[in-house]
C-alpha cells in the first residue's frame, strides 16, 4: 500500500515515525503482543502504515502487510451500515417495533426477579423494543460472557452465541424471543447481541443471506476484497494465530492452522464474525469519513452518516451514565453512542486529545478504529489478543496520533 508524505498531510514526520518504535518497545519487545499493524490516514491518504512482529505462536513468520485479522466487534459498524441502506430504501424504519420484522420478539418481556431462582418475564411498560434500541444497545438484550445476571446465564446455558452450534439466525432469534430482557428497552445501555439481531433483520428485510448481502452491497462496491465470515484456503498463509491474555504470558486461543474461521459458521454473526485486513477496513473508514461514498460508489447518503454519528442515547446521556456493566468507566462520561459506534461528545471529559463528533469502536481481539471528521483522520489498528481491555493501547494510540499533528 502506498503512503503519502506525512508532512503534506499535516503531520510532524518524526512524531508520527516515533509511534511504531513506541509500540515495539512497549508491546512487542516485552512479549505482551506477538504482532500488530497500524494504519493512520488523513483525507483518505495513508500517512503511516506499520506492520511489526510475528503471526504465529510456534513459527517466526513475520506479520504481512496484507495480513488477515479476526475483527470481532468491528463487524458491528458494517452491519449498522447495512441496516441504514435498508432504511433508505423504505424497507425499515428506526422507530418501528422490532417484532414487526421479527415476530419472534412480539411476546418478549422483562426479567422479574420475583420468580425466585427461576426467572420469568413481565410485559415491558415502556413500549416495545424498537430498531433504534438495537442500533444503540438499549434493547435490554445482553451477552452470555458478561457473567452478571440470570439472563446472561440463560444465554450461556442455551449456547446461543455458538457460531458453529445448533442455531442459524432464524433459530437464534426464536431462542432469544423465549428469554426475558434484562431491562426495559431504552432504560439503560448494555453491550449485547443486539447487532446479531440486526443481522437477522437485514436477512428478513432484504431477502438475502447476511454474507451475500454484505458481499454485494458493501464489500464489492468498496473494494473490500479480503473481508468475510471465512478465510478461503488460498488466503490462509495470510492468516495468523490469536491469543488470550494470562498473567504470565499470552496463550494460544485460535490457531491459524485449525481456525474456526476455516469453515462457514451456521450462525452468521453481524455482531462479531468477520475477518478483514487493515487495507479493507481503511476503505470502510474512508467511506465513513466521506459521508457515505468512496471512489464513486455511494454506500449510504451523507444524511444517513450524519444521523448515525449523533448521540442517540436518551436525553443526551453518556455511556458512563447509562451503561449497566461494560463501558461505564469515568472517561466515557463525555462519550455517547450513535447508530453502530461510540461518539465523542465532550473531549474534556474523555481526558485525551480528540474532536467533538469523532466516532470509533473496537473488537474483542484488541483491534480498533476511529474516524475524526474534524481533523479528517482515520485510524485502523490490528492485533490478535483477547480480551481487549488488558492494555491501554487504544488510548495511547489516539494520544500519540493527535500529538503528531502539525
Amino acid at each position: 500500500m502506498q503512503t503519502a508524505d506525512p508532512a503534506s498531510l499535516g503531520f510532524v514526520p518524526e512524531r508520527l515515525d516515533a509511534i511504531p518504535a513506541f509500540l515495539k518497545e512497549r508491546y512487542l519487545d516485552t512479549g505482551k503482543l506477538r504482532g500488530l499493524q497500524l494504519l493512520v490516514a488523513r483525507r483518505g491518504e495513508v500517512a503511516l502504515l506499520s506492520t511489526q512482529g510475528k503471526a504465529y505462536a510456534e513459527r517466526n513468520d513475520a506479520l504481512r502487510e496484507d495480513q488477515i485479522f479476526r475483527i470481532a466487534s468491528m463487524t458491528k459498524p458494517i452491519t449498522s451500515i447495512a441496516i441504514m441502506q435498508l432504511v433508505e430504501q423504505g424497507k425499515l424504519a428506526l422507530d418501528e417495533p422490532v417484532h414487526r420484522v421479527l415476530p419472534e420478539f412480539k411476546g418478549i418481556g422483562v426479567y422479574d426477579a420475583g420468580g425466585g431462582s427461576v426467572p420469568f418475564a413481565t410485559r415491558p411498560t415502556n413500549g416495545p423494543m424498537r430498531l433504534v434500541d438495537l442500533m444503540r444497545h438499549t434493547s435490554g438484550l445482553t451477552y452470555g460472557f458478561q457473567n452478571r445476571s440470570n439472563v446472561d446465564l440463560a444465554y450461556r446455558t442455551g449456547k446461543l452465541e455458538n457460531w458453529h452450534g445448533n442455531h442459524d439466525l432464524d433459530s437464534f432469534v426464536a431462542a432469544l424471543g423465549e428469554l426475558p430482557l434484562e431491562f426495559q428497552p431504552g432504560e439503560a445501555w448494555n453491550y449485547s447481541v443486539s447487532t446479531d439481531v440486526l443481522g437477522a433483520i437485514v436477512q428478513r428485510a432484504s431477502g438475502e443471506k447476511l454474507d451475500a448481502y454484505f458481499r454485494d452491497h458493501i464489500f464489492k462496491p468498496l473494494g473490500m476484497v479480503d473481508t468475510g465470515f471465512t478465510v478461503p484456503k488460498k488466503k490462509r498463509d495470510r492468516f495468523g494465530d490469536c491469543w488470550t491474555w494470562t498473567p504470565k504470558r499470552p496463550v494460544l486461543y485460535d490457531s491459524a492452522e485449525n481456525s474456526l474461521w476455516h469453515s462457514k459458521p451456521k450462525l452468521l454473526s453481524g455482531g462479531g464474525g468477520l475477518v478483514s485486513t487493515a487495507a479493507d477496513y481503511h476503505r470502510f473508514c474512508t467511506m465513513l469519513l466521506n459521508r457515505g461514498t468512496l471512489d464513486g460508489a455511494r454506500i449510504v447518503s451523507r444524511k444517513s452518516i450524519d444521523l448515525m454519528t449523533m448521540n442517540h442515547l436518551p436525553g443526551g446521556q453518556s455511556l458512563a451514565d447509562m451503561s449497566t456493566s461494560l463501558f461505564s468507566e469515568a472517561q466515557l462520561a463525555g462519550t455517547g453512542f450513535g447508530l453502530g459506534f461510540a461518539v465523542t461528545q465532550d473531549v474534556a471529559k474523555s481526558m485525551m486529545p480528540g474532536s467533538p463528533g469523532e466516532f470509533y469502536w473496537g473488537g474483542m481481539y484488541s483491534t480498533a478504529f476511529f474516524v475524526d471528521p474534524v481533523e479528517e483522520i482515520t485510524m485502523v489498528f490490528m492485533t490478535q489478543l483477547q480480551p481487549s481491555n488488558v492494555y491501554p493501547i487504544r488510548r495511547e494510540l489516539k494520544t500519540l496520533i493527535y500529538s503528531a499533528l502539525a
